[in-house]
């Protein structure tokens, strides 16, 4: 693990993911002086939509975000919420870069009899990440 002061566990939302279930994973993992971040990546609009949008949406719709995951860490005392802009596997590898991170959790879908595989986000972080990844399913 890294020397940093702090270890801090990106947690990626993702929509019908089990982010209760990633949180109780970081949770675990966590090291006493570790903290939580709930990080949820808007995808960039393309410019003709991006257009047709007051200037000031994406900032909207960052509040917005961040006042949906609150419910979650409510409980959590380490924890902050983070929104940033981007596609969604770059995003969620550039931020533990970034921010110094020593693990990524981060949900995944069930598989089914149509899925046996991770979901394209999960694969690309699992593949490409500096630091470790922990798949929920």
């Amino acid at each position: 693990m890294k020397d940093v002061p702090e270890h801090s566990y990106p947690v990626s939302l993702v929509a019908d993911r089990d982010v209760v279930q990633s949180i109780s994973v970081r949770r675990a993992l966590a090291q006493p002086s570790g903290t939580l971040t709930l990080l949820h990546v808007v995808e960039h609009l393309p410019q003709y939509t991006s257009d047709l949008l007051p200037e000031n949406h994406l900032e909207v719709a960052k509040a917005a975000i961040t006042e949906k995951l609150k419910p979650l860490i409510g409980y959590v005392n380490d924890a902050r919420i983070d929104v940033v802009e981007g596609h969604a596997g770059r995003g969620i590898l550039d931020y533990p870069d970034a921010h110094d991170f020593d693990c990524i959790v981060i949900a995944s879908f069930r598989p089914g009899l149509q899925d046996y595989s991770l979901g394209s986000t999960a694969a690309r972080v699992v593949r490409h990440a500096d630091c470790s990844v922990h798949v929920v399913r």
